[in-house]
């Protein structure tokens, strides 16, 4: 079974302001496991490159998303601070609600492309 037709949602917020998959995915990832590292790691993505979009996401919205301790003898860890988590899940309520009311206009669309052009 194709993976396709595929769409990706990315919302811009304000000018030079964007939110989308992969953002939220990290978000995610680092509820999930506590760590900018290993919720990088998931996603392919260099340490370096996720710090920068937990930057980025902290500076632009209201209140920071992420809150990280310091390492130590009780240990450390990264996790969403409650706007983090409203953030996030008002995101995935978006993605779901957008593929649940666009998904019979994304198929249609689909059938209106050549056969084989992909090759």
């Amino acid at each position: 079974m194709s993976d396709f037709p595929k769409s990706r949602l990315r919302i811009v917020l304000a000018p030079g302001i964007a939110f989308g998959p992969g953002k939220a995915d990290l978000l995610q990832g680092i509820a999930e496991t506590g760590s900018i590292r290993a919720a990088g790691n998931r996603l392919s993505m260099s340490y370096k490159r996720a710090w920068n979009l937990i930057g980025e996401l902290n500076r632009n919205f209201a209140e920071p998303l992420v809150e990280t301790e310091k390492g130590g003898a009780g240990g450390g860890g990264t996790r969403l601070t409650p706007m983090g988590e409203a953030v996030l899940a008002r995101f995935r309520a978006i993605e779901a609600a957008y593929e649940r009311s666009a998904g019979e206009d994304i198929l249609a669309l689909q059938a209106l492309v050549r056969p084989g052009a992909a090759d």
